[in-house]
């Protein structure tokens, strides 16, 4: 048994697949902690449904959807994320995208939730390799609250970050090995990564301004991938 960290986006939806692989039950857990656009729990609804309808032998292992209300959290949270502002770079190097300690937050509630429920492994799709200059993204920075989480609640809990060493390409290459072209497809049109929050026009990787910093990295990976 284990719960996923899931937020619609294309990292979220392959570590998914992952855990339904490995896992015999898999809860899902979303955050609604203030974010610019409302697009991102509504698209992670409508891709959990569709994952239950073409993936059966998945759906069958999904279990209960958790979202956790973090409004105060994004309230506090000055950045292009939470605030309807230009993404841009910060004096301090780190770009405006950043919200500090989003990862840590959404960690420590989804352990609290897998306490209740009974389960301590927790999957993520955070990645060291392509991530966005995020220091909540680093391998270290997630083992170090991992070590505090389970000493926090008396209990071993161990997160799998199984994108962490894997470029964009190497992302969309997992998701074709884990369910096929099928689920790429899934994952290409259903998913949503984009800072803006744009669905408009459909482009050869899915949905996006296809200019902020998450389209770019997603569309440079697709085109590797395709190209592979």
């Amino acid at each position: 048994m284990a719960g996923v960290l899931f937020s619609g986006g294309q990292d979220s939806a392959t570590v998914l697949a992952w855990a339904l692989e490995r896992f015999d039950h898999v809860e899902t857990i979303g955050f609604s902690y203030g974010q610019r656009h409302g697009v991102e729990m509504e698209v992670r609804t409508a891709f959990l449904q569709s994952l239950q309808t073409q993936f059966p032998h998945w759906g069958d292992r999904l279990g209960e959807d958790h979202v956790v209300d973090l409004a105060g959290f994004g309230a506090i949270s000055e950045t292009a994320l939470t605030r309807d502002r230009a993404i841009d770079t910060l004096a301090s190097g780190l770009p405006n995208t950043f919200v500090p300690g989003r990862n840590l937050v959404f960690l420590t509630y989804a352990a609290a939730i897998g306490w209740r429920r009974g389960f301590s492994d927790l999957v993520a799709g955070m990645c060291e390799a392509d991530f966005s200059g995020y220091p909540d993204c680093r391998k270290a920075t997630l083992d170090a609250q991992m070590d505090a989480i389970s000493l926090g609640l008396d209990k071993p809990f161990t997160l799998h970050s199984p994108l962490m060493t894997r470029s964009k390409a190497q992302a969309w290459t997992l998701a074709e090995e884990l369910g096929g072209r099928s689920f790429v497809e899934l994952v290409r049109t259903g998913s949503h990564t984009c800072y803006v929050g744009e669905r408009g026009e459909e482009k050869s990787w899915g949905y996006g301004c296809g200019v902020c910093p998450a389209c770019e990295l997603r569309a440079k990976g697709w085109a590797e991938y395709a190209a592979s």
